[in-house]
């Protein structure tokens, strides 16, 4: 079994994953917009045809998918988070540093006691954030 995320945007999923790529090392699978869909598979309505359909990054050892949601109907992300674990606290800090421009910090990064680096946030494309190097943990 493998667990995912799949994210909504409002418009901006192209742009996110493209920062995605170039500030957290992912990597592009697979990105279709409306108007590429085969005929009679793109709902009709709302949707902006230049909008993206379906994506998909990998980032790390997973994959995130995601696509564009009407305007209308677009929220940012509540009460879930994508937790990023980094291998160094100098990682951990860039990543935060990278996902925090132009977005909103909840928490900002510093040692806990169960990280050495801890950090939430939202993004500036809406997608809430928890970067951290986690402290190893004894049973």
């Amino acid at each position: 079994m493998h667990v995912n995320a799949y994210l909504n945007f409002g418009g901006n999923c192209a742009d996110a994953f493209r920062y995605y790529e170039k500030h957290l090392g992912a990597k592009l699978l697979f990105s279709m917009t409306f108007a590429e869909a085969p005929p009679g598979n793109a709902p009709p309505g709302e949707f902006d045809p230049n909008s993206v359909m379906y994506s998909r990054i990998s980032l790390g050892d997973t994959h995130i998918m995601g696509n564009d949601i009407p305007p209308s109907r677009y929220q940012p992300m509540r009460s879930a988070y994508v937790a990023l674990s980094a291998d160094s606290i100098e990682e951990a800090e860039r990543i935060y540093k990278a996902l925090a421009d132009g977005g909103e910090i909840f928490m900002p990064i510093a040692e806990t006691f169960f990280a050495f680096r801890f950090g939430m946030l939202r993004d500036k494309f809406g997608i809430n954030w928890m970067v951290l190097h986690p402290r190893p943990m004894q049973s």
